[in-house]
């Protein structure tokens, strides 16, 4: 359980630099000093996991399934082949593990389908019976890879998602090119009620196709969305969905949305989430912008499903993604005989800043119920010293959350202020507000593993002020500002500072 730091509001004097500081802190149990589990992530119990596959609501409970390598190795992240891992939850934060749900390709099958390796892919709730497997059967339209031959095949359950079986029609989408292996993955399905038809999106390289349905089984194809400078600007394209969301919360502002997994690197980012708004009109997607936003400004948010909220269906979603990436997954530290974890669960909204319909998340309100207990900072002069300005010991504990509110005054003097995380000398994470350049910054430093020193800083919308939503485990810190920064940081190194940057 976590214990909770108030730290009510008050005026901080950094020379002639002050700001208007409300800090929540949060701890729990001190971790093993060799552990880099964190405390509040969904990961596996030993071994590797990646993708998550879009969670469903039934019998009063979320079903996830995530990607898992019982037979994972270190030194080939990539081999070993995966299966489908099943948890659940009533509430999104706390997750019991069920067992394995979609089995691993196994060579010659009693059924002699060959179908390969399974992938990221998705599943629905059929509740009117299309499929004829059964009313809430879960269908699954999945990826399997074979010889390096992606093509969809279909898998079915009727015992509320807990196990599945191959349909004897596999696969439903072969391959069109099979001799040239093109990219053909991670189907997303939904159903659109105005159309009367499921909608597959389908990662086909450097563009998005588009697939209706009216059984599962069949799909036609209806056409394609390829990014502007696609396999230059972005690199193959994975995991995409398409859904619609509330802009600015208004039912008359319904707005289309087009995500994707993509390379950011010639955006000076890594790989990430990219997405377009526009229309959808039941065959074809049309964006309203050439180039891509970006749900996250960190390094580790891939592989994102979001679903709907059942209580308010378009207003918001929720939102789960991969928290590793490619580039270095092979040189982080592997501890505990278990590697990768998925996010933090968020709510996502869609709010028009600048001018522009932006997808803006936070944790959702779930993460606030496992405080217990809340302690006050006295007020504090900070100057250019970090030492000045050190938080409380109890912040080595391991998991806490901290809540700023910064203001800056006309003719105070100092251009930024900065929180550095778990600093020993060694090893920080530093979260810092740029006042001239309104832009709030994440520094990872002396993360070797990582390879990605240095500031990745974002505009913050905001007139001189700024709110950070920091939550730090084990082995994780993040900072949130009209979207979420996220990092790896060292179990080692513990402990907080704030202090003012001279510039």
């Amino acid at each position: 359980m976590l214990g909770f730091l108030n730290l009510v509001s008050q005026w901080l004097a950094i020379r002639r630099f002050s700001f208007l500081l409300s800090i929540f802190y949060a701890s729990a149990v001190l971790a093993a000093p060799t552990n880099t589990r964190p405390s509040y992530h969904v990961m596996s119990e030993r071994k590797w996991m990646s993708d998550p596959q879009r969670p469903f609501f039934l019998g009063n409970e979320w079903h996830l399934y995530y990607l898992y390598n019982s037979n994972y190795d270190i030194s080939n992240p990539s081999s070993g082949g995966t299966e489908w891992y099943h948890i659940t939850s009533t509430d999104m934060v706390h997750w019991t593990r069920r067992d394995i749900a979609l089995e691993k390709y196994k060579p010659n099958p009693a059924s002699g389908i060959i179908l390969g390796d399974i992938e990221t892919s998705s599943a629905v709730v059929d509740i009117n019976n299309t499929a004829g497997f059964g009313r809430n059967a879960i269908v699954a339209i999945v990826t399997p890879m074979a010889d390096g031959v992606q093509q969809q095949s279909l898998f079915y359950s009727t015992d509320n998602g807990y196990s599945f079986i191959p349909y004897a029609g596999n696969p439903v989408m072969p391959n069109p090119s099979p001799s040239t292996k093109p990219a053909f993955r991670d189907p997303k399905v939904f159903w659109d009620s105005k159309e009367g038809h499921w909608v597959m999106s389908l990662a086909e390289g450097h563009k998005i196709g588009f697939y209706t349905s009216t059984d599962l089984k069949t799909w036609a194809y209806v056409s394609e969305f390829k990014p502007e400078n696609a396999g230059v600007d972005l690199g193959t394209l994975e995991c995409p969905e398409l859904y619609q969301i509330y802009l600015d919360g208004e039912s008359t502002k319904r707005t289309w949305i087009l995500a994707m997994g993509a390379n950011g690197y010639r955006y000076n980012r890594t790989t990430g989430t990219a997405y377009w708004t526009g229309k959808w009109d039941g065959n074809g997607f049309t964006a309203t912008e050439s180039f891509p936003r970006w749900m996250d400004d960190g390094p580790e948010f891939y592989a994102t499903f979001s679903w709907g909220n059942p209580d308010n269906r378009y207003s918001s979603r929720y939102a789960i993604a991969w928290m590793n990436n490619w580039e270095y997954t092979a040189s982080l530290p592997y501890y505990g005989d278990f590697a990768g974890q998925q996010s933090l669960v968020r709510e996502v909204k869609l709010k028009t800043i600048n001018g522009s319909p932006t997808l803006v998340s936070v944790p959702i309100g779930g993460y606030d119920d496992i405080v217990t207990s809340s302690k006050s900072l006295s007020e504090k002069t900070i100057t250019t010293d970090p030492a000045s300005a050190s938080l409380p010991s109890d912040t080595e504990q391991g998991a806490y959350i901290i809540r700023a509110t910064i203001s800056k005054n006309d003719g105070d003097e100092g251009n930024e202020v900065r929180f550095v995380f778990k600093s020993d000398g060694t090893f920080s994470t530093t979260v810092g507000y740029d006042f001239v350049r309104s832009q709030a910054c994440l520094v990872r430093d002396s993360l070797p593993s990582a390879r990605l020193q240095g500031c990745r800083s974002r505009n913050a919308g905001h007139d001189g002020g700024i709110f950070d939503h920091g939550r730090d485990e084990d082995a994780l810190a993040y900072a949130f500002q009209n979207g979420i920064h996220m990092v790896a940081s060292d179990p080692h190194s513990r402990g907080i500072g704030c202090y003012r940057d001279e510039r």
